[in-house]
């Protein structure tokens, strides 16, 4: 049965793996060792409430408790552009007219943004290929918003996302190679671990300054402009059916569109309970999304349950996967 944990140190090899597998652009994975140690060791403070709310990752691990293999990777910021700023393209519609001629232009422009500071944000939701159609990636996109159910004073009021952008059949990005490598400069592959391992202050020297009208950009650049890779599309259709929407920000490498949904509007959250769990023979009800409700002890599963009143009825082997025993307090979603 599938069951997502928090990580810890011990998955640094699994998360090496799922980062070598998630391919070109998954920024938030990327194929560096210590920087990935590092950051389980900081989800294991978060998780243990040891970090500053705005400060914390959290990293989610999806397991296999039959084989004990890690099959998934999801992960939740306590807050973005907190030490360092967090930029974005903004599309805008810029109006020109002139008296002269009476005629009136709209262009389409690009603006560099500094606009997400303070939100917190879901991502870094990558599946072992096997796995992308079995119900597995609607388990560790939800246990997100469980998690941030859990502990809602730790996460900001707005919650977003980031999509990895478009890339071609020769997996270029095309937004990349037609607007943001004029100004970086650089191949993809070093923009993005720059980006990973550095401060960024090279997007601060570097970046455009000024509005980029897209009528000067070629047509394969302009056409990725929000659109999301082939392997986010399901992601996308996931966020969408919880809240998210389109934000207006496109990321300033690839150009995949950023999402925002207020926290307590999102459907898992905004349909969930906080139950108090009996546990007993249970193998009948309904097939629910049902998380400890213990921040350090995070566990969740989609199990059949049954709710009376406020109580949930579940097995022995869903309480003892969830770390849970008779009387402790649990939240269900639908």
């Amino acid at each position: 049965m599938l069951f997502v944990r928090p990580a810890g140190p011990a998955d640094i090899d699994a998360l090496m793996e799922l980062a070598f597998l998630s391919g070109r652009g998954f920024t938030s994975l990327p194929e560096h060792r210590p920087t990935l140690a590092q950051r389980l060791a900081l989800s294991e403070r978060s998780f243990a409430g040891a970090v500053l709310p705005e400060e914390a990752w959290y990293v989610l691990m999806l397991e296999d408790s039959d084989t004990g293999r890690i099959e998934g990777v999801a992960g939740v910021r306590g807050g973005v552009g907190i030490q360092r700023p967090h930029f974005s393209f903004r599309v805008m519609t810029l109006a020109q007219y002139s008296s002269a001629t009476q005629t009136r232009f709209d262009h389409q422009a690009l603006v560099l943004v500094n606009e997400s500071g303070g939100c917190s944000e879901v991502g870094s939701l990558f599946l072992r290929p096997g796995k992308r159609q079995s119900g597995a990636g609607s388990l560790l996109a939800r246990s997100r918003y469980m998690l941030i159910a859990t502990a809602r004073n730790r996460f900001a009021d707005t919650i977003m996302a980031e999509l990895r952008g478009w890339f071609d059949e020769n997996d270029a990005s095309p937004f990349w190679e037609g607007i943001a490598r004029k100004f970086f400069r650089l191949p993809f592959e070093e923009a993005d671990r720059m980006i990973t391992l550095t401060d960024g202050q090279f997007i601060l020297d570097l970046a455009p300054r000024h509005p980029i009208y897209l009528e000067l950009v070629d047509a394969a650049a302009r056409e990725a402009i929000g659109a999301v890779h082939r392997h986010g599309e399901a992601a996308l259709r996931m966020l969408e059916r919880e809240g998210f929407s389109r934000s207006g920000l496109v990321d300033i490498f690839d150009g995949g569109p950023t999402v925002t949904c207020a926290r307590d509007d999102i459907v898992t959250i905004r349909d969930g309970a906080r139950l108090t769990g009996r546990v007993g023979a249970q193998a009948s009800g309904t097939q629910m999304l049902v998380a400890s409700s213990d921040l350090a002890g995070f566990r969740a599963i989609r199990t059949l349950a049954e709710q009376r009143c406020d109580e949930l009825l579940l097995s022995e082997e869903d309480a003892r996967l969830l770390g849970v025993q008779d009387g402790d307090p649990l939240y269900a979603s639908k």
